[in-house]
């Protein structure tokens, strides 16, 4: 679905040396870039060929001299090749003379002669063989070096049932012999003529090495010289003459086994001849030369989805004998000239059939197929309907906006035509139709017009050589509703502007009405119209010339500006100077927004058949650098956010459906066209709806895209979408379509997961929790607002049945109340707009799990309701209605307590049961004491006192079990159970409570007494010597065991208060001596903990230094420093990393890539944890477990609070000295800690450990300086001084 558009145009008139002389031959030097002309006078003309950036002629060339061929008087020049080989041409004359001429010395060799004249010539494709045709029908080949392989004769015999009965003979006729090679030069076709006929001919197919005929065809009356092997090999094209038939000239196509494949009728009438067929270099064009009675035509054909087109028609006078060549290496590059020395250059390239509006105008011809590709993905030769002209179309321009529909076409003849479409929407009334065009009423027909464009709806600009014309055009006949004007148009030529350089490409200026910007050549572009049309626009300037260039409109920082991006031959994609891929192969605009026009994103294919969906903020904003990937096959068979890869090699972009369809069209090289659907794109549509509040749109894109519903609440928000469902309803307006997003919608958000990638947006602090029931809820509010309805019905049991948790019981209620209608026998105009009982609840049943429904129904305690919801979920009966019967047996507070009990509603069966009656008490203690939560429940309910204390009995004992034994103390004393509130005391070691219980028991004193020994016992073994002390000295007066137990408790200061209390000096002593000791065994303690120390530390230094030096040696080695190739490096490596096992889990074998097995490490982990901890010389966690074991030796506030009881009282003894000893002994000692801690950590995170700086003395040394913040549990007099 393309367009041959011609893009630039160029002729060069030569000045012929003499008068009536006419150019007849033409030859390619490839490797030079020009081409000979051999005239009627034996002149050899020399031009230079165009550049591919090249867009102008050099005049000057028309002046060149022309080197004469020196013949015998009367022969001339009939045939010509060029010999890459020997940089000469060889020619061939009528006289038989075969002609070496050598162009850059003028020098001309005889190499031979053949009798009956030359007829053509042809070298082979690698330059090997010649191969030449004879006036006398024989068929020569030889090498360059002259020698001739073999000589066949073209003349067959052929019997007279191979003669076509309607083909006539007139022996008049000279035939031509033109030779033709196949691309791999493994064969050549010439045309022999029958030995019976002198009109019919053969297709003859000769084998390269040994000459002989590999196949031929059936006799045909083939025109002259028109056969042409394609360069791919696959098919033989010629022309055959069908005058007889009364029809037009038939192109036929042979395989290489002479059997004709296909053809088609040339486009002509009946009278033409065709001159010349020629395949362009790649074998994609066939251009076909006719001579007709009025003109000569150039027509160029192309083959897609099993049909020929018509792309391009290029007319001249008829004396003009045109003569055309393809370029051997351009494929869309042409080159034509006439008789009297006119030479032109066509360049060539294809374009989307596909308009902005993705409307598809395919050329065929003299017709034009219209498909409005957003109805229909129609390929050609289908469409929806066709225009018909009165010549072939040359090139056309479409205009659509909000006011019409203008089509204009330039003709092959120089007519322009203009159409006037209806609107989009009525299209469909025109299916079918072919639809006559009639010419405009012009004063003066524009000569060569290309790049036809519409400024505005009623001017158009074209571009004719180095001038621009501006035509304005009118209609004189009003638009029917729904029809098509196509008459009435007339044209005036209103402004002609000159410009120096051609014009390459035209497209419009979205951001102004009436404006258009041209690209000249290298890629200057220009605006149109200005007051200085040479002036170039800098900021939309491309690097190189792009036949293909777009314009849109885009949004950059809240206003509009204009991107223009082009595509060189070459596949570069440009925005201005920044190139975004360098192998692209087509490009479109999307717009998401139809009302205001704004492109949103980029979509272009690559030659690696992959498709590209970019935003245009990246290219405006963002470094392309990171679309440097497009020129790599990185993506191939990969999908990401940004590109799709293609199904098929070589589709390419032809079209995009903007707005809501969000879709990419492609059409593959069969013809065939497909239409996929970027999910960035779909999901830039959505967002867009969601953001204008257009429920139904998005939703519909959802439905049809297969997008996750939440997506819909998810964007909107939580609190946003609520207050909006209302709208939501109303807009939707289908209830299943409703029901379908309602079973859809998840507590997820889809944004933040799924579609991450595509939609950034800030979910804020809502939260998701409540998403379900919230949002089901708004809508079933929603939905009650409008008319009754069945459907409505079923969608809102919908709403309640997918709520989290699911509302059963609510639904199963109204489907009770619909159901006790029917039994009722109700029939008014109300019960219609529901559904029945039935239906509603089958539709709950498919939504729900059956037994949860069945459950419901149960908890309704309708027995009725739940036997029909067993049937309607084909439940056994032999289940369920034995069970049903059973609860239908008892009575209403019993039945409801089994369906509770089934159901697990716990507080609802022990009001049930305990509503029974006292018959059901044990029933009642036994669901308390299997659901302890219930404990407080049943105390609300009981209300007699013997059962409330069996009830706080059962509670207490149950706290007991769990080991809570102060809340079980308290409640046995609710319920005046004394004994059991003592155990649980003692239990919890409250002795307090203890005592006020034994108050309560109105214990004797002895029996307090020995209560009170037994407690000291009891808080002994527990550990607890102060809690003992206390109970000894309150309740059994013994101030020696008090004072004895407070210094097993270290509590120095009570001790010593206690005995001064009660005036006992032996106690005192006791104290003292106590004391001394302590003091003396902690200064050791601590003395000995500040070796450890140092210990420790100087053993974590040599491991670290260690570690480093080994990991050293081994970053080098995998850095390639070290050979490990040489043995002995191999095998100092190897002590290496055994060496570096004590140090690192890593070993020779892995220390490249492998890691330790997760589960290995779970094991050595579970192995460090039995062991407590235990530091190992030499393993691998010895450094980290040195620096935990450096923290773990920190003071615990439990010991500041013992070190500085101890010293208060030393004081208090005047023990002075020993005080400040164990004060200074344990500061030593925390100094010593903390700063081989900050050793550790400065060094963990160095790669470098510095000796001198690095040690415990000077850490100490710096951290005593500092000031100290943590000394409260030091005495002040104690300090040493500053």
């Amino acid at each position: 679905m393309k367009n041959l558009k011609l893009t630039t145009e160029l002729s060069l008139q030569l000045d012929l040396l003499s008068q009536g002389e006419r150019l007849l031959l033409s030859s390619y030097d490839i490797e030079r870039n020009r081409i000979f002309f051999a005239s009627s006078s034996n002149l050899i003309y020399t031009i230079p060929l165009l550049s591919s950036q090249g867009t102008e002629w050099n005049q000057s060339l028309a002046m060149s001299e022309a080197e004469l061929v020196d013949l015998e008087p009367g022969d001339c020049i009939v045939a010509m090749d060029y010999l890459m080989e020997k940089e000469a041409l060889i020619i061939g004359s009528a006289y038989g003379c075969l002609l070496l001429y050598n162009v850059d010395d003028k020098n001309v060799e005889t190499v031979g002669r053949v009798e009956g004249g030359v007829k053509s010539i042809a070298s082979s494709p690698d330059g090997a063989l010649l191969s030449v045709t004879t006036g006398l029908g024989q068929l020569l080949v030889m090498t360059h070096d002259w020698e001739v392989l073999y000589e066949n004769s073209l003349d067959q015999p052929v019997s007279e049932n191979d003669v076509p009965s309607d083909v006539g003979f007139t022996g008049s006729q000279t035939l031509a012999y033109p030779i033709t090679w196949r691309g791999d030069g493994k064969y050549f076709a010439t045309l022999g003529v029958t030995c019976n006929s002198s009109c019919m001919q053969k297709l003859m197919v000769w084998e390269r090495d040994s000459g002989t005929l590999h196949s031929f065809s059936r006799p045909k009356a083939f025109m002259q010289g028109s056969i042409d092997w394609m360069p791919s090999g696959a098919k033989i094209a010629s022309a055959c003459d069908r005058k007889a038939e009364g029809k037009p000239p038939l192109v036929v196509f042979f395989e290489r086994n002479g059997l004709e494949r296909n053809s088609f009728t040339l486009d002509g009438p009946v009278e033409a001849t065709v001159e010349t067929v020629k395949w362009n270099c790649n074998s994609e064009l066939l251009a076909v030369c006719m001579a007709c009675s009025e003109y000569d035509a150039v027509k160029i054909w192309y083959f897609s989805n099993n049909h020929w087109y018509l792309k391009q028609e290029i007319r001249f006078p008829k004396e003009d004998g045109v003569r055309f060549q393809w370029d051997p290496t351009k494929p869309l590059s042409f080159l034509c000239w006439t008789v009297s020395g006119r030479v032109v250059a066509y360049k060539f390239a294809w374009f989307s059939a596909v308009t902005e509006t993705s409307t598809a105008l395919v050329v065929n011809g003299s017709t034009v197929l219209v498909t409005p590709l957003a109805i229909s993905l129609m390929p050609p030769p289908m469409s929806l309907f066709i225009f018909k002209f009165r010549a072939s179309v040359r090139d056309l321009s479409f205009l659509s906006n909000n006011l019409k529909n203008l089509l204009a076409v330039y003709l092959c003849d120089g007519s322009l035509c203009v159409v006037e479409l209806p609107e989009a929407d009525n299209w469909d009334n025109l299916e079918g139709n072919e639809i006559g065009v009639e010419n405009c009423s012009l004063d003066l027909n524009p000569d060569n017009l290309l790049h036809l464009s519409w400024l505005d709806t009623h001017t158009l600009l074209g571009v004719s050589n180095t001038t621009l014309q501006e035509i304005e055009v009118a209609c004189s006949e009003n638009l029917l509703p729904g029809g098509v004007c196509s008459s009435g148009w007339y044209a005036k030529l209103t402004k002609k502007t000159s410009i120096e350089t051609p014009v390459v490409s035209v497209v419009l200026n979205p951001a102004k009405v009436g404006l258009a910007f041209l690209q000249i050549n290298r890629g200057t572009v220009l605006e149109y119209p200005s007051n200085n049309l040479n002036r170039s626009m800098d900021s939309f300037a491309l690097p190189s010339i792009c036949p293909w260039m777009r314009s849109a409109l885009c949004h950059e920082n809240g206003s509009f500006r204009v991107l223009l991006l082009g595509l060189d031959e070459t596949g570069r994609l440009y925005c201005g100077k920044k190139i975004i891929c360098t192998n692209c192969t087509s490009f479109s605009f999307y717009r998401g927004n139809f009302s205001d026009q704004a492109a949103t994103h980029v979509l272009f294919t690559t030659k690696q058949d992959i498709l590209f969906v970019v935003d245009i903020k990246e290219i405006l904003n963002v470094d392309l650098e990171k679309l440097e990937s497009c020129n790599t096959n990185s993506y191939k068979g990969k999908e990401s956010r940004d590109h799709v890869t293609v199904w098929e090699r070589g589709a390419k972009l032809i079209g995009v459906l903007h707005g809501d369809e969000a879709g990419a069209i492609l059409q593959t090289n069969r013809g065939n066209l497909e239409c996929i659907y970027p999910r960035k794109l779909v999901l830039s549509s959505i967002v867009s709806a969601l953001s204008q509040k257009r429920f139904r749109d998005a939703l519909t894109m959802v439905r049809r895209h297969r997008i996750d519903f939440n997506i819909i609440v998810d964007y909107c928000g939580l609190k946003s979408f609520v207050k909006s469902a209302s709208d939501f309803v109303t807009q939707v307006n289908n209830l299943g379509h409703i029901t379908e997003f309602v079973c859809s919608v998840n507590k997820e958000n889809v944004i933040d997961k799924l579609y991450k990638a595509y939609i950034s947006l800030s979910s804020g602090d809502e939260s998701t929790k409540n998403k379900v029931t919230s949002v089901l809820t708004a809508v079933r509010k929603a939905l009650e607002e409008l008319p009754e309805s069945p459907s409505r019905e079923l969608c809102i049991l919908t709403t309640l049945a997918r709520s989290e948790p699911p509302l059963l019981e609510e639904a199963l209620k109204r489907i009770k109340a619909v159901r006790e209608l029917e039994l009722a026998g109700v029939d008014d105009a109300k019960s219609q707009t529901y559904p029945s009982a039935e239906e509603s609840l089958k539709h709950l049943l498919w939504l729900t799990d059956p037994e949860s429904v069945f459950n419901a129904a149960l908890g309704l305690y309708d027995l009725n309701l739940a036997a029909i919801v067993a049937l309607n979920s084909q439940k056994d009966p032999k289940e369920f209605v034995p069970y049903l019967k059973g609860l239908e047996q008892l009575s209403p507070a019993v039945m409801r307590y089994t369906i509770d009990l089934r159901l697990h509603r716990n507080e609802s069966a022990l009001k049930n049961i305990f509503s029974a009656g006292d018959t059901y008490w044990d029933n009642f203690m036994k669901l308390l004491n299997a659901n302890p939560s219930l404990f407080p429940l049943g105390l609300q309910l009981v209300t007699g006192p013997d059962k409330r204390g069996e009830v706080l009995e059962a509670w207490g004992d149950h706290l007991y079990e769990e080991k809570s034994f102060e809340d079980a103390a308290t409640t046995y004393l609710c319920c005046k159970l004394y004994n059991k509130s003592m155990k649980a005391y003692r239990e919890c070691g409250d002795w307090r409570g203890v005592f006020t219980v034994a108050g309560l028991m109105q214990l004797q004193k002895p029996q307090v007494v020995s209560l009170a020994s037994e407690l000291c016992e009891e808080f002994q073994a527990m550990g607890k010597p102060g809690e003992a002390a206390k109970v000894s000295l309150e309740y059994c007066n013994d101030v020696e065991k008090g004072v004895g137990y407070f210094i097993m408790a270290r509590e120095w200061e009570e001790a010593l208060r206690v005995a001064y209390l009660h005036g006992r000096e032996e106690l005192v002593g006791e104290v003292r001596e106590a004391a001394l000791e302590c003091g003396s065994s902690l200064v050791s303690e601590y003395e000995e903990g500040s070796v450890k120390l140092g210990k420790y530390v100087a053993r974590y230094l040599a491991v670290r230094q260690r570690r480093l030096v080994l990991a050293a040696k081994i970053r080098l080695e995998e850095e390639g420093v070290v050979n490990a190739g040489d043995d002995d490096t191999a095998s100092y490596i190897s002590t290496t990393f055994s060496e570096m096992s004590a140090y690192t889990t890593r070993s020779l074998r892995d220390s490249g890539s492998s890691v330790i097995s997760s589960t290995a490490s779970k094991a050595r982990g579970a192995r460090r944890q039995r062991k407590g901890g235990k530091i190992r010389a030499g393993s691998p966690g010895e450094e980290l477990a040195l620096v935990e074991h450096l923290r773990g030796m920190a003071l615990t506030a439990e010991a500041q609070r013992e070190i500085k009881s101890l010293v208060v009282v030393l004081i208090s003894l005047g023990k002075d000295e020993i005080a400040r000893q164990v004060q200074n002994c344990v500061d030593n000692f925390e100094l010593s800690q903390k700063a081989a801690v900050k050793l550790a950590e400065d060094t963990t995170g160095n790669e470098i450990i510095d000796e001198t700086a690095h040690t415990l003395d000077n850490y100490v040394k710096t951290m005593r300086a500092l000031p100290r913040h943590d000394i409260s549990w030091q005495t002040k007099v104690l300090l040493p001084p500053q």
